[in-house]
């Protein structure tokens, strides 16, 4: 998911309740950074959701320096 920076991928689960998106980044060695994870309710990943996790990948990335 570049479009959320660079290193951070979505993974993906259907199960019978719905669809859910964990958007995360693992190319930290100390650990795996879980930006945001929502249930889906639409094809598309809403804009709102994207700037949230870019927001938190931002954020992150300020923290560690």
């Amino acid at each position: 998911m570049n479009t959320v920076g660079q290193g951070v991928r979505e993974v993906r689960i259907r199960d019978a309740p719905g669809a859910f998106r964990i958007i995360d980044i693992a190319k930290f060695v100390d650990a795996i950074y879980v930006l945001h994870c929502f249930q889906k309710k639409t094809e598309r990943t809403s804009k709102a959701d994207l700037d949230l996790a870019a927001k938190r990948y931002r954020d992150l990335l300020k923290e560690l320096g």
